[in-house]
């Protein structure tokens, strides 16, 4: 924690009984595995988010700025980057990692300050949850050292995403996971389709992207300009639009913003090959 930062204590949430279903079953497998752990007498807690669909749970960082984390600067790769060096290879491998984060032990020392409730009770990890500020740079920090002597050459990580690729077929893997792919031609990394032709857009979300309404709110835009960010001439065209990021600015979705918006899902149904 930054010096002079305050704990603060959050109280628990109202749960209506389907979510509060999906907590209970989560605490149960999570004590059951020993991730979590009851305490109490503690002044760093948080409330927990649920996301139902994923039937997950996550432990949000404080609503106020009492409570102030370190920041882990460990860089993600870039995303643009990352897919021109996997296009144009003959075969891909697309390993999913399971439970990453939690793979990487919080100190003892550090435990209380992942404390969160819930109408269960009060819960400390002894592992690193997903809701974490420093999580991702730390799981990031942590598999690019795993795999320091294979990154540039025939394997790419990004967060829990493997990729191993290769110009000809001249290993045999032999693996055995969900959500795995092994020897194949083409696949989806990141949202976009890799293969020896290069990168084409994931058609399966064309349709989604295109059909976005206006943004509304700066968040809004910059998720936009995420998912159509390889489009040829980006930066040029979507200009007005990365000015509304900038700090402090009014945002006012006018005419001009408009037509960089519409001009941008219109090259994004004609996107070339790249």
């Amino acid at each position: 924690m930054e010096e002079e930062a305050h704990p603060i204590r959050q109280q628990q949430r109202r749960m209506n009984p389907t979510i509060l279903d999906v907590i209970k079953k989560e605490v149960t497998k999570l004590l059951a595995t020993r991730i979590i752990y009851p305490i109490s007498d503690n002044q760093c807690v948080s409330s927990v988010q649920v996301v139902p669909k994923k039937s997950r749970m996550i432990v949000m960082k404080n609503q106020h700025d009492d409570l102030a984390t370190c920041k882990d600067h460990f860089p993600l790769p870039f995303i643009d980057q990352l897919l021109e060096k996997l296009a144009r290879k003959s075969h891909y491998s697309f390993l999913d990692g399971f439970s990453r984060y939690m793979k990487i032990h919080i100190a003892p020392e550090d435990q209380h300050k992942t404390t969160f409730t819930c109408p269960l009770n009060t819960f400390a990890y002894t592992r690193m949850p997903f809701g974490l500020c420093n999580a991702p740079s730390t799981f990031q920090c942590c598999i690019t050292s795993i795999f320091s002597n294979l990154l540039q050459d025939c394997t790419e990580v990004f967060m829990g995403d493997f990729t191993v690729y290769a110009t000809c077929m001249d290993t045999n893997l032999v693996l055995n996971f969900e959500k795995c792919h092994f020897m194949v031609t083409e696949g989806i990394v990141l949202g976009h389709l890799v293969s020896n032709r290069g990168i084409e857009v994931n058609k399966s979300k064309i349709d989604i992207t295109t059909s976005l309404p206006k943004p509304a709110f700066v968040q809004e835009v910059r998720s936009f300009l995420g998912h159509v960010g390889f489009i040829k001439n980006f930066s040029k065209v979507a200009l007005p639009l990365s000015k509304l990021l900038q700090k402090d600015m009014d945002f006012n979705f006018g005419q001009l913003y408009i037509e960089a918006f519409q001009e941008l899902k219109i090259r994004l149904t004609s996107a070339p090959i790249l």
